[in-house]
C-alpha cells in the first residue's frame, strides 16, 4: 500500500489488537482515537511506538481531515459500544458512532480516497437470532414481553403457533432488527458506510463481530462485554452473575482472530459483509463456568433469573461466508482464550 493503514479507536480493546496486526504484517499504521472516559482513564501502556498516535475527537472535521491526508486504507473501530446504562446514553452512542463515521466519511471524499474502509459492525444489527418452527420454518419473534421474562420465560415462542422454536444460526443476509440504540447506531454505520461506498467507488467490507474476548478488554463498565463483567467479578474475590437462567446461545471469538480478520478485509480484494466468530456457539453460562474455572476452579457462577431491558436470547453466527469468501475461519481455542483472558489484566 502506498500510504499507511488508518485504525480510529486503534488505542482500544479491539483496534489495538488490529494495529498489532497490520504492524506485524509490514504495515504502515496511523492511529486516531479520542481515548473515551468510559474506555480508557488514561492513555494505555500497550501502544506500539511503530505506530503514528494522535488523540483527537472524531466528530472534529480539522482533526479528522488531518487524520486520513495520504491514507491508503481505512479500518474503523472507533465508536462507543455495548447497550450503555440507559436510554439517556441515546445522544452520545449517535454523536460517537454515527456522527463521528459521517464526519469520517465527508473528510474521505474530500481527499479523493480510494482505497478501502473496513467497518467494524456487530451482531447486534440482527436482533434475535434465527429461529425454526417444526410447522413455519424460519420465523422472526418480536420482542420478549417483561411479563413473559418476569415469569421466567426466556425462550421466543413461534409468533404465528406459540410452539417452542429451535435456535439456528444467522446468516449475513438476514434481517436487520435492531433492538437497543448501540444496536441502531450500528445499522446506520452500515447505511452510511454503503451509500459512500455507491457514491465514489469505494470498496467497503463489514465485518459483524460476535461476542469478543480477550486481553485489554476494560473492567467495571457498563460499555464493556458480558466477559469483561464476568471477569472483573473475579477479580473483585466474587463470581460472574449470569442473567435470565444461562441459557442464552452466543459466539465467543478470541480478539485476535478479529484482528486476522480486519488484515484479511483491508489486504485482500473481497468485499461484502461477514459475521466474524468461532463457528461454535455456546450458552453464557458455559462462558462463565471456563473463565470461574480458570480463575477460581473452588467458585461457582449464579445465576440469578433476572433479565436486562434490549437483550436477546440467543444469536450465533454462520461461519460459512467468512470462510469461503474471506479466508477466515475461527482459529483460537476457546478454553486456552478463556486461561488467557483470566490470568491478563484488565485495563482501567
Amino acid at each position: 500500500m502506498s500510504g499507511p493503514i488508518l485504525v480510529t479507536g486503534g488505542a482500544g480493546f479491539i483496534g489495538s489488537h488490529v494495529v498489532d496486526a497490520l504492524l506485524s504484517s509490514g504495515h504502515d499504521v496511523r492511529v486516531l482515537d479520542t481515548l473515551l472516559a468510559a474506555a480508557h482513564r488514561e492513555p494505555p501502556d500497550y501502544l506500539d511506538p511503530r505506530a503514528e498516535w494522535t488523540e483527537g475527537d472524531l466528530r472534529d472535521p480539522d482533526t479528522v481531515a488531518r487524520a486520513v491526508a495520504g491514507v491508503s486504507a481505512v479500518s474503523h473501530q472507533a465508536a462507543m459500544v455495548g447497550l450503555g446504562a440507559d436510554i439517556g446514553d441515546i445522544a452520545e452512542y449517535v454523536a460517537h458512532n454515527d456522527l463521528g463515521t459521517a464526519v469520517l466519511l465527508r473528510a474521505l471524499a474530500a481527499r479523493g480516497f480510494r482505497g478501502r474502509i473496513v467497518l467494524a459492525s456487530s451482531m447486534v444489527v440482527y436482533g434475535e437470532g434465527r429461529y425454526a418452527c417444526p410447522e413455519h420454518g424460519i420465523v422472526r419473534p418480536p420482542a420478549r414481553p417483561p411479563a413473559a421474562l418476569d415469569a421466567g420465560c426466556f425462550e421466543p415462542p413461534c409468533p404465528v403457533c406459540a410452539a417452542p422454536l429451535a435456535p439456528r444460526a444467522v446468516p449475513e443476509d438476514a434481517p436487520l432488527d435492531p433492538r437497543n440504540v448501540y444496536a441502531a447506531t450500528k445499522v446506520a454505520q452500515e447505511h452510511l458506510c454503503a451509500a459512500f461506498a455507491r457514491e465514489t467507488g469505494v470498496t467497503y467490507t463489514a465485518l459483524r463481530y460476535h461476542n469478543v474476548y480477550g486481553p485489554r478488554m476494560p473492567r467495571d463498565t457498563p460499555y464493556a462485554g458480558v466477559a469483561s463483567l464476568f471477569r472483573s467479578a473475579l477479580a473483585a474475590g466474587g463470581v460472574p452473575r449470569v442473567f435470565e437462567d444461562g441459557g442464552q446461545l452466543r459466539d465467543f471469538v478470541h480478539v485476535r482472530d478479529v484482528a486476522r480478520a480486519n488484515v484479511l478485509a483491508l489486504t485482500g480484494e473481497i468485499t461484502g459483509t461477514f459475521n466474524v466468530a468461532s463457528g461454535t456457539p455456546r450458552s453464557v453460562l458455559d462462558m462463565a463456568r471456563a473463565l470461574t474455572r480458570a480463575v477460581a476452579p473452588d467458585r461457582e457462577p449464579v445465576v440469578t433469573g433476572s433479565w436486562r431491558a434490549g437483550d436477546v436470547r440467543h444469536v450465533f453466527a454462520s461461519p460459512d461466508a467468512a470462510a469461503e469468501r474471506l479466508g477466515f475461519r475461527g482459529g483460537e481455542d476457546f478454553d486456552a482464550g478463556m486461561r488467557e483472558f483470566a490470568a491478563a489484566p484488565l485495563r482501567a
